[in-house]
């Protein structure tokens, strides 16, 4: 026997145990409308089975059109289920987890890579295609808490919010967020205008976080992030999802990220707010915290604004400019 709750679909051997096989939101539903038809099939077959033995054949055979009408609206329902997940299908990711994976640790001095300012640890790095989904997810060092365990969402909330706030025209970095949202800044509230999904957050198995078969995987995770690390992703023929580093200074993250978008192939940006250097980091806060060009952001403490002008990266702070 089956029985569906919450998400989980458990296939009962016998009396004593049950091995639950868990299955994606679209499976979930349409499992859950199958298990609703099976209900009303079987109350169907019990009033039906009652109309005969009262002997009532008109009584029956009117179950019989309510039974057929029934099976059928089901199927119609579980079609129509059918092509709306079809429909609400993720959109196509565009790196797989072993590129992102490769990416990430040729440009992370902890596994090997170049230094990037910062502490130089770990790092997390996600990537969001373009409805939001996140697609793939994946860290540098050898264990899931060889990097910070809590950076595994950060970096899924900066590649949403890059990706949500990027347009086929123009990005926006999430470094480019800092200063707008400060009070009295012209973005000031927008972190709370795009909760954090907790349902999908704080879900599953932690032995496969960073792997292909992450939690997070196929779900939106929303959430906005104002501080570096997040950029949109381009290809040759427009905008195509975003992505997130984080595990170390958001300077650095902003780095990383910079580096880990080259190496996939996916910085045919267009444009952003800097007229140079597009969707740089921009450190132009002045001692009272005010940005020049309304879209700065602060120095971190090593030499990630050294590195980033380097890079092309970054705009202003750097000792050599």
């Amino acid at each position: 026997m089956g029985d569906f709750r919450g998400g989980t679909f458990s296939i009962s051997h016998n009396r004593e145990r049950s091995e639950p096989f868990h299955c994606s939101n679209s499976t979930a539903v349409i499992l859950s409308q199958a298990n609703l038809l099976f209900y009303f099939m079987k109350r169907l077959a019990l009033l039906r089975l009652l109309c005969v033995r009262e002997s009532s054949i008109n009584a029956a055979r009117a179950m019989d059109r309510h039974w057929t009408a029934s099976v059928a609206l089901g199927l119609f329902l579980l079609t129509i289920s059918y092509v709306e997940q079809k429909a609400w299908a993720q959109a196509a990711c565009p790196v797989d987890h072993g590129k992102l994976l490769s990416a990430l640790k040729a440009n992370v001095k902890a596994s090997g890579g170049p230094g990037n300012g910062g502490f130089d640890t770990h790092e997390w790095a996600a990537v969001v295609a373009r409805d939001g989904a996140v697609c793939a997810i994946a860290f540098s060092g050898p264990t899931p808490d060889a990097q910070w365990p809590g950076s595994r969402l950060v970096a899924a909330e900066k590649a949403s919010t890059a990706n949500g706030l990027s347009v086929a025209h123009m990005a926006l970095s999430t470094a480019n967020l800092y200063a707008a949202v400060q009070p009295g800044g012209p973005l000031f509230g927008l972190q709370a205008t795009n909760p954090v999904n907790q349902a999908a957050a704080y879900a599953g198995n932690p032995s496969t976080f960073g792997s292909s078969s992450d939690p997070l995987m196929g779900k939106p995770v929303g959430g906005i992030v104002a501080f570096g690390g997040g950029l949109a992703l381009y290809d040759e023929k427009g905008i195509v999802g975003g992505l997130g580093v984080s595990g170390d200074s958001s300077c650095a993250d902003h780095n990383v990220a910079w580096r880990t978008r080259a190496a996939l192939g996916l910085d045919k940006v267009p444009a952003g707010v800097n007229p140079n250097r597009k969707d740089a980091i921009v450190y132009d806060l002045n001692p009272g915290g005010k940005s020049a060009s309304g879209w700065g952001h602060p120095l971190c403490l090593g030499s990630e604004a050294d590195i980033a002008a380097e890079l092309g990266a970054g705009v202003g702070g750097s000792m050599h400019e």
